[in-house]
């Protein structure tokens, strides 16, 4: 049986970059790698432009719906 080797620390850093960016879910019975959703300060983009935006940026980017 071969052994398996280890990875040298530009492939460490590389996988870890990957698992980074996306995420593994079950679609139709099969497991599929998908991008994670954006996240600041561990919160989802959108909770976090909601929590920290003032109602002049909201209007200035046309987030009407959130004031």
């Amino acid at each position: 049986m071969k052994q398996k080797r280890r990875l040298s620390a530009a492939e460490k850093a590389a996988k870890k970059a990957r698992r980074n960016k996306y995420v593994f879910v079950f679609i139709n019975g099969k497991q599929k790698r998908v991008l994670r959703e954006p996240t600041v300060d561990g919160l989802p983009l959108e909770e976090y432009i909601l929590r920290n935006a003032d109602p002049i940026w909201l209007h200035i980017n046309g987030m009407w719906e959130y004031l």
